[in-house]
């Protein structure tokens, strides 16, 4: 099995049903070779079939192979009901070279789709930026998960330009849509143009009215550490472009470093109290690292709502 954390050979497999399927089978893997033991690791896609039921849900192929009778699991058997929220804004594009945090995010939501559909849960997806550009109702079917990879793929493959975000709003229309209590997860690198106290506090009022309607919340919070967060560029004149705006900036690295981390510092600080205080996971979610944690993180909080 390749190294799915290996930018070259991630690229190279055929679609994101074959990704998927690798990382969540190699998770798997390393679920039932490890001491860990906190959660349930048995993804039965089918039960035994009882007496007196009806013979249509059989899965003739399985009787022919097992010499048993199995049912087929349908949605109305779902355990639970999830929605996957995508931030597609320009700035999620970044960096350029290598995997983006929007490819990233696309190959994680595509790893807990098909670690969804093994579990029988329902699952919805939606992609927004300033607004939301699309959505989708939360069903369970094979049909289902292979139309969302089809959105995921258009997205994947057409990132956007000078396209902001406004999570504030779409998080407010996304409380308001879901009207079925659902585990909710955000991918986003949590970045608005000029997100001033007041916009601060408009987003954490709407990130609070997801739990208002009793929904659960992991935010993965996207990120290029290195970049990003560290602020890790060579010590010379770089030239940064605001791929959101637009907006230019020529400038020593070093001369503005602890500035700009003692600013975000204090930003992340907040959305950790923030959340903290309404009971949400917020997870750091680096694109140079593997997609077991994000697995992990979705089993634990599907375990605490089961």
């Amino acid at each position: 099995m390749p190294k799915l954390n290996d930018d070259q050979q991630i690229r190279q497999l055929a679609n994101l049903e074959l990704l998927a399927r690798q990382v969540v089978e190699g998770f798997i893997t390393g679920l039932h070779q490890s001491p860990f033991h906190g959660f349930s690791v048995e993804f039965a896609e089918h039960r035994l079939y009882n007496n007196g039921e009806s013979v249509k849900n059989i899965d003739w192929k399985l009787l022919a192979r097992t010499d048993k009778l199995f049912v087929k699991q349908f949605e109305e058997e779902t355990n639970l009901r999830c929605f996957l929220l995508l931030d597609t804004s320009s700035s999620m594009n970044f960096p350029e070279v290598g995997t983006s945090k929007l490819q990233f995010s696309v190959y994680a939501i595509a790893s807990l789709m098909y670690l969804f559909k093994k579990q029988r849960d329902a699952f919805g997806l939606c992609m927004f930026s300033d607004k939301i550009d699309w959505i989708s109702a939360a069903k369970s079917t094979t049909t289902h998960l292979f139309y969302l990879y089809a959105e995921l793929e258009k997205t994947y493959a057409s990132p956007k330009v000078n396209t902001q975000t406004n999570i504030t709003n779409v998080l407010h229309h996304i409380a308001q849509e879901i009207h079925q209590r659902s585990l909710v997860i955000i991918f986003s690198d949590m970045l608005e143009n000029n997100l001033d106290a007041e916009k601060q506090q408009a987003l954490f009022a709407a990130i609070q009215h997801l739990k208002f309607n009793k929904h659960e919340v992991v935010i993965f919070n996207v990120t290029d550490k290195q970049k990003e967060l560290e602020f890790n560029f060579d010590n010379r004149p770089h030239h940064f472009v605001d791929i959101e705006s637009g907006d230019e900036l020529k400038v020593n690295p070093a001369r503005i470093r602890e500035a700009y981390k003692a600013s975000l510092k204090e930003y992340r600080h907040q959305l950790e109290l923030k959340c903290a205080q309404y009971h949400i996971d917020l997870v750091d979610a680096d694109i140079h690292e593997g997609y077991h944690h994000i697995l992990n993180t979705y089993l634990v909080k599907r375990n605490k709502m089961i």
